[in-house]
């Protein structure tokens, strides 16, 4: 479930990081979290090594070879797309993805867009089921990633949003993960003014401050269920 960014960071958004002081959000800065107890670690890294370890051996070793024969068979280039993100204090890491596109110039640069004329016939579907994410169970099993957590986002615009939203960085006081609460209340999508990018932190804080294994699960599963009962 990325979060785009429009190609020329919509008129609101440039607006704001150019005229305006940073937009402050509430509960900020998050002086103290529930991941700063050492046990509450250990528990959510326990859930992503023993669900994320399950779901890997019985998705990977037979999704990983029979996608890579479709994007083959569909363009030419890699299986994987490899980008860096930024993940827990600000460290960059490498988010691995199944590659969508063709071969481009500015995948690095430019996310896609609506009708984006990159994303190949393959990759089309594997973005709509969101079959292009599952490689990152990967990086959740490397530590690098959580089941759930704030999407992680291009170094770019991280840069970008950080100039906007005051305390910005405090969502990377924890891994970033597959889906997160921002995720489950709809707000993904291409970023097209200051609302959208506020409701996208101030929900990523809010599951920060108010972390629990219970809500990690529900959130987990009620994705899953999302994606399978709307296709």
């Amino acid at each position: 479930m990325e979060v785009l960014l429009a190609g020329k960071i919509g008129n609101s958004l440039a607006e704001v990081e150019s005229k305006a002081l940073p937009i402050v959000v509430p509960n900020t800065p998050i002086k103290k979290t529930r991941f700063d107890v050492p046990h509450n670690r250990i528990i959510k890294r326990t859930v992503d090594i023993l669900l994320g370890g399950t779901i890997a051996l019985l998705l990977l070793p037979w999704l990983v070879p029979l996608v890579a024969l479709f994007i083959k068979i569909d363009s030419k280039g890699p299986v994987f797309f490899l980008q860096k993100r930024t993940g827990l204090n600000r460290k960059n890491f490498y988010c691995i993805k199944f590659r969508s596109m063709v071969v481009n110039d500015e995948a690095h640069r430019l996310q896609v867009q609506v009708d984006d004329k990159r994303i190949t016939r393959v990759g089309y579907y594997l973005r709509k089921y969101f079959i292009d994410e599952t490689p990152q169970l990967i990086n959740v099993l490397m530590g690098e990633m959580s089941l759930v957590g704030p999407r992680p986002h291009m170094l770019r615009h991280n840069v970008i949003y950080s100039r906007i939203i005051r305390d910005y960085h405090d969502r990377h006081r924890v891994k970033p993960g597959l889906t997160g609460l921002a995720q489950m209340r709809g707000y993904h999508g291409i970023i097209q003014n200051k609302q959208d990018l506020v409701n996208l932190v101030t929900s990523d804080l809010e599951y920060i401050e108010k972390w629990s294994l219970f809500r990690d699960l529900y959130i987990f599963f009620r994705t899953i269920f999302h994606i399978l009962l709307r296709h």
